[in-house]
């Protein structure tokens, strides 16, 4: 069975199969391509997983990065 790709991008917080043994199990995305760089937020270890690896383990967003555009309240004070 084929693992489907995660869309992700730099800045991401994501959420892996198991806690870092550190204790934390948030990561932020640090690279793209290949590989997945991931920086521990709790311990600030960086690591670098295959994008299979990645897809595998992968559980879920705690935050997304901004997508760069403009807010509400940036539009409003124009």
């Amino acid at each position: 069975m084929a693992v489907p790709i995660v869309p992700v991008h730099i800045g991401d917080v994501v959420r892996l199969k198991k806690p870092h043994p550190c204790g934390a199990n948030e990561w932020e995305v640090t690279k793209l391509g290949m590989d997945i760089g991931l920086r521990c937020r709790g311990c600030s270890r960086a690591v670098r997983l295959e994008r299979y690896d990645f897809d595998r383990r992968f559980r879920g967003f705690v935050s997304r990065a901004d997508g760069g555009g403009i807010s509400s309240n940036d539009a409003s004070e124009t």
